[in-house]
């Protein structure tokens, strides 16, 4: 029972992970049909911003939590100028997008060893979420790293706000109208562009703070965003494009099915199993787990 316990915990750390790394692709990607090569560069921005804010107050759970509102910044205003400069000009051009997007992120991966070098850096965690916490004792305790623990509670705070925003704001119904019918909400008198570019800078934003999570996991990298690109596209579209509630599932059911199998097998061998599952999924289901209604016409 401890071993089953422990691989769930597990799974459920990789699967906050991975729906963080997700959320903001659920929102360019599955609401606005704009294949973001560099989404996971935006996750890098934000890694190397909580790396200079801690260089630079010396203080880890300070730089830290300054590092989300200022992570969420600098990748979202990333992300604005990248729709402004291109891709305001490639919509309804899916795989125009997935060039265009693919060439600025190898860009801004060089740019990145030119302003902090090809090896990867490391931040330190706060003093705070070093330790673990016991869920169950005994002699086979059951452990729970406090990272990872905050990562999901960050992870389960990002979810709420931006289903709060899209079910209650003005700007999350002017989103909705976009998405179900870009033409009628354009002659209804709502600025679709302004629309686009603020969708885009909340997306891009929340990968600013998934790269913030995960310099608490791992090192930071130019190509970190290469490496974890493939995982959030899959997310989206396992969980139904526009989806936010689909996009939650299937992040912690991948994550869950990651960490069983990787118990049994190798992790090498879990990766082939999961995607060789989201295919045959894919297959019998290929619209995702969830579907979005519209009004349009095509």
């Amino acid at each position: 029972m401890t071993v089953i316990l422990g691989q769930s915990f597990t799974g459920i750390s990789i699967g906050a992970v991975l729906l963080l790394i997700a959320l903001g692709l659920s929102l360019t990607f599955g609401q606005m049909g704009v294949i973001n090569m560099a989404h996971g560069e935006f996750i890098m921005a934000g890694a190397y911003t909580t790396y200079v804010l801690q260089k630079a107050l010396g203080d880890a759970g300070l730089s830290l939590l300054l590092a989300l509102p200022v992570a969420f910044a600098v990748a979202g205003t990333l992300g604005a100028l990248l729709e402004w400069l291109l891709i305001r000009r490639l919509y309804l051009r899916p795989l125009d997008t997935l060039l265009v997007t693919w060439g600025v992120s190898l860009m801004l991966q060089q740019l990145a060893r030119d302003v902090f070098g090809a090896p990867n850096v490391q931040t330190r965690a706060p003093e705070l979420l070093t330790g673990n916490v016991t869920l169950i004792g005994g002699d086979d305790p059951l452990t729970v790293a406090n990272s990872r623990l905050f990562i999901l509670g960050l992870a389960l705070a990002a979810v709420a706000a931006l289903a709060l925003v899209l079910a209650l704001t003005p700007l999350g119904r002017r989103i909705r109208a976009v998405v179900q019918n870009r033409d009628l909400a354009e002659v209804s008198g709502i600025s679709t562009a302004r629309v686009d570019r603020t969708a885009f800078f909340v997306g891009s934003g929340l990968a600013g703070v998934a790269g913030v999570a995960l310099t608490l996991v791992g090192p930071i990298g130019p190509t970190m965003g290469t490496n974890i690109i493939i995982d959030a596209f899959l997310v989206v579209v396992v969980g139904g494009l526009g989806r936010l509630k689909g996009t939650v599932i299937t992040a912690f059911v991948l994550g869950v099915l990651q960490a069983v199998l990787e118990y049994s097998t190798t992790v090498s061998v879990a990766k082939v199993l999961v995607l060789v599952g989201i295919v045959a999924f894919l297959q019998w289901r290929p619209q995702g787990l969830y579907t979005l209604r519209t009004r349009s016409l095509v």
